[in-house]
């Protein structure tokens, strides 16, 4: 086995962000001469990502044997470290690891509590957290764990000029339609925006309840994948999230010149610059989120034009792949990794 091998552990069945970030998070560590492999926890048939792994000549396998087998590749096989990703990857891989005697990262990135059952394995994950080094995207997923927690945002890396926005009205929302992303409020957003584009890029459990009602005044376009051919169509991304950790979708856009209106939840507020690169509303206040995109539908085009400018300078500035790299790199050497 390769000595610079880092496997970065998920157990996943769609895309979303943190499906998102490890592709990044593995291209990135392959530009950096490392050797990245993505372990998905178990096969739950056709995965996306799969896919934009193979595009991107990145390696993946899917585990056997479940925590044992883990333990067994991990004894064997002798990664530099295990990177997990999510609650479920989280609590097995750092106990798996710390018994197979092999460093281990975990990057928490999920904002929202939870509830029922889901809110005790999000709990489990953080009383579990100090079997490994530990990473949050934002400061306030930081805030939840025990310290010491480096602070490491999401990374996206930028488009070329062919792929930038152009001058669109379309308002647009990008994620899973389940209830903590807020597809519910963005679509009772059209009530507020009479005449208003509202585009929804997105599937998930919520969609058929949200199409029936509001299909006369919201296009629905289910999931697409990839996104990034479509961000040109997007003038402005809304993100009414109830909760968040730093969202892919955020960075995304404002890597395509997209400027983003958004509840101030998660690590948003630590992005946008309320009027420079986009705008900011009280978490769940519909209408000063509202009022937010109708003061950019009025704006010249000039001023719409030095937002996305400035959105996608943001990223450049401080979300860029090169930066994140070298500091999850940093945080796998603390973790006693030969790199």
């Amino acid at each position: 086995m390769h000595q610079t091998e880092i496997w970065l552990l998920l157990d996943s069945r769609d895309l979303g962000g943190i499906e998102s970030h490890v592709s990044q998070l593995a291209q990135g560590l392959g530009q950096a001469g490392l050797v990245p492999r993505v372990l998905f926890w178990a096969d739950y048939g056709d995965h996306p990502l799969r896919t934009a792994l193979d595009q991107a000549g990145i390696a993946h396998e899917t585990l056997a044997g479940g925590f044992g087998g883990l333990c067994r590749a991990l004894r064997r096989r002798r990664p530099a470290v295990l990177h997990t990703h999510g609650y479920k990857a989280g609590i097995l891989g750092r106990l798996a690891a710390r018994l197979a005697g092999r460093p281990v990262v975990s990057t928490f990135h999920a904002g929202e509590p939870g509830t029922g059952r889901l809110r005790l394995y999000v709990e489990l994950d953080r009383l579990t957290a100090r079997l490994g080094r530990r990473i949050a995207v934002s400061a306030a997923i930081a805030k939840t764990l025990p310290a010491p927690v480096a602070l490491i945002a999401n990374f996206v890396a930028l488009p070329d000029a062919a792929q930038l926005a152009g001058p669109h009205d379309r308002v647009g929302f990008v994620g899973r339609l389940s209830f903590e992303k807020g597809p519910d409020l963005f679509c009772a957003l059209a009530q507020r925006l009479p005449g208003q584009r509202l585009t929804v890029y997105g599937d998930g459990p919520m969609r058929a309840e949200l199409e029936a009602r509001h299909g006369a005044e919201v296009t629905f376009l289910g999931r697409v994948v990839p996104m990034a051919p479509h961000w040109p169509e997007i003038g402005l991304l809304v993100m009414s999230s109830r909760h968040e950790g730093l969202p892919l979708a955020a960075l995304e856009a404002m890597a395509h010149g997209v400027p983003v209106a958004a509840f101030a939840v998660g690590g948003l507020p630590d992005v946008i610059e309320p009027g420079h690169n986009g705008f900011l509303a009280p978490a769940g206040d519909l209408e000063a989120l509202a009022t937010a995109i109708d003061g950019w539908t009025k704006l010249p085009p000039d001023a719409r034009a030095a937002l996305g400018q400035h959105a996608r300078a943001t990223i450049a500035e401080r979300f860029s792949v090169t930066r994140g790299i070298a500091a999850v790199l940093q945080e796998y050497r603390a973790a006693g990794a030969a790199i």
